[in-house]
């Protein structure tokens, strides 16, 4: 008999979906020229801005569990990495219409390198390392430092979603086996970015713990759907400013 309970909830494909639909919004706001005169639509640019950091906590979550569950971690790393050269190009034409802009990069980097901290604390912080806390803060510290100096999910210059990312797939790393401190130390430093990430943090309660996937073709579609979706982000901006 199955479980009822693992029915009910959110799995990680839709998690995902809803991650998909939030970028989407993140995107209809950059159709929205900073100049326009037109309050109305700076206004739903800035709320659908606002809104779309609803998702660094789940993709944050996806990360880790990502991480936990993939067959070869340098496999998924470089799947990532790969991603974020694709999408680099695109994400810049759709940010601020050039074809290279050093101000943001797109956040795929930060989380390559949210991948590579985890590995990191995982080799030179496991659980039985004396001073573990302190190597771990060591550690996330210099993947913050990486972030920041590439300004890898930087947001309209304000919101430091690489960064957030990072710190959170740390936390749901580290804290895995204590759900209570972990899901409240995510919202607290989730508010502390503006607070709609800890909505996001809030969805995060009703997962229910299953990948959701029936379809091999599902796990690729996601890989696609952001560099594709970007291109064609990036094709209407270009005709409507």
């Amino acid at each position: 008999m199955p479980d009822s309970r693992k029915q009910r909830g959110l799995s990680s494909r839709t998690l995902k979906v809803v991650g998909s639909v939030l970028i989407v919004l993140s995107l209809l706001g950059s159709l929205v020229s900073p100049t326009d005169p037109d309050f109305a639509n700076l206004t739903i640019a800035v709320l659908c801005e606002a809104l779309s950091w609803m998702a660094i906590p789940l993709y944050a979550w996806l990360l880790v569990e990502g991480y936990a569950h993939t067959r070869s971690r340098w496999a998924y790393g470089l799947r990532l990495l790969g991603l974020a050269l694709i999408s680099e190009v695109p994400y810049d034409l759709v940010t601020s219409g050039r074809v290279v802009d050093w101000t943001s990069q797109n956040p795929l980097f930060a989380l390559v390198i949210c991948l590579a901290t985890l590995a990191l604390v995982d080799v030179y912080a496991p659980e039985s390392a004396a001073w573990r806390w302190a190597r771990i803060l060591g550690l996330t510290a210099a993947g913050a430092l990486w972030i920041f100096l590439l300004h890898a999910g930087v947001r309209q210059q304000v919101m430091q979603a690489g960064i957030l990312l990072l710190l959170l797939t740390v936390i749901f790393h580290t804290l895995a086996r204590h759900e209570n401190t972990m899901m409240m130390s995510a919202a607290i430093l989730s508010a502390c970015f503006f607070i709609l990430p800890s909505m996001g943090v809030a969805l995060l309660h009703y997962r229910n713990g299953s990948r959701g996937m029936t379809h091999a073709w599902q796990k690729w579609f996601f890989y696609v759907f952001y560099p594709l979706i970007l291109l064609i982000f990036a094709g209407m901006r270009a005709a409507v400013l």
